[in-house]
């Protein structure tokens, strides 16, 4: 289905990439208070968690309990991670509506990662996706490292391309290119956005940007302006690579609305709730989010 060309989907990834990283364990209520506001907001998608190993990423080993209490909102698109094969068996127990994949086309960064190759990973897809056939469940596959690798640096567009095959190839239905450590800047997203356009014009296309050298909100409007129309963003802008020192986290949910409702693009989301549920988020991960519309207002916002 072609994208649509006057709203902008946001798709929520705090509860996933935003929470991962955080060294205190975030509660399983808060969790399901946050992903119950959210889905009155307007966002197109919740990223709710990853069914990954509780020895990997201990934040997350509440998956299934957040997915069994969430209040589910019909058009919401309630997604999970998911790593391997056991992990696609908890995910359809779960009742998830979308499954995640994710593979770095950058190998080294796949191998410590994933602590696979591309090709194990490839082959790995093709057990999960054997599992869910016969489901509604739907898939997104995620292409990491799509802007440069922490350890081999900018990679090869045409990488980028063959991976948006591979996954086609395997009935992957979603990509999303993902600036995993925040080096892109934005004649690089739009460049590659055209390209990518121009070999998969109707392809739903997702942009998931990183704010770590302060450029998400500029790499956003310039893959907007090449036609992406769905885009990854995290609550209060927490989250980010662990392997990209100094990270600063995923672009800020609520300051790319800002920035796209003041461009008079549209969203369907409610910006004043946004600000509201990541004005709750501090307390519950114990340090301040690095969001700026929740430090300053809206441009729109007058004083006596």
């Amino acid at each position: 289905m072609p994208q649509s060309k006057d709203v902008v989907a946001i798709n929520e990834v705090v509860l996933r990439d935003g929470f991962q990283n955080e060294p205190t364990f975030v509660a399983t209520e808060e969790k399901i208070r946050l992903a119950n506001g959210l889905s009155l907001t307007g966002v197109r998608r919740i990223e709710v968690s990853s069914f990954t190993s509780p020895m990997a990423i201990p934040n997350l080993r509440d998956a299934e309990d957040v997915f069994r209490g969430i209040d589910r909102v019909p058009g919401v698109i309630y997604t999970a991670l998911v790593p391997n094969e056991r992990g696609v068996q908890r995910a359809i127990e779960s009742k998830v509506d979308e499954v995640n994949l994710v593979m770095s086309i950058g190998e080294k960064h796949n191998l410590t990662n994933l602590r696979m190759t591309c090709a194990q990973s490839l082959e790995q897809f093709k057990g999960i996706m054997g599992a869910l056939a016969g489901t509604e469940i739907s898939v997104n596959g995620t292409i990491a490292t799509a802007f440069g690798c922490p350890f081999e640096g900018q990679q090869p567009v045409e990488r980028v391309l063959w991976a948006i095959d591979a996954y086609l190839e395997l009935g992957i239905t979603g990509i999303t290119v993902a600036d995993t450590i925040g080096v892109a800047n934005p004649r690089q997203v739009g460049g590659l956005m055209a390209l990518i356009r121009k070999h998969h014009e109707d392809l739903p296309l997702t942009l998931h940007l990183h704010n770590t050298r302060d450029m998400g909100l500029a790499n956003a409007l310039a893959a907007v302006d090449e036609g992406v129309r769905s885009f990854d963003s995290a609550l209060g802008g927490i989250g980010g690579c662990p392997y990209a020192p100094g990270a600063t986290g995923n672009v800020c949910t609520e300051d790319l609305v800002h920035m796209l409702h003041g461009c008079g693009i549209e969203t369907g989301v409610d910006l004043e709730a946004l600000i509201d549920l990541s004005g709750t988020l501090s307390e519950s991960i114990g340090h301040q989010v690095p969001g700026y519309v929740l430090k300053s207002g809206t441009s729109s916002r007058l004083y006596a």
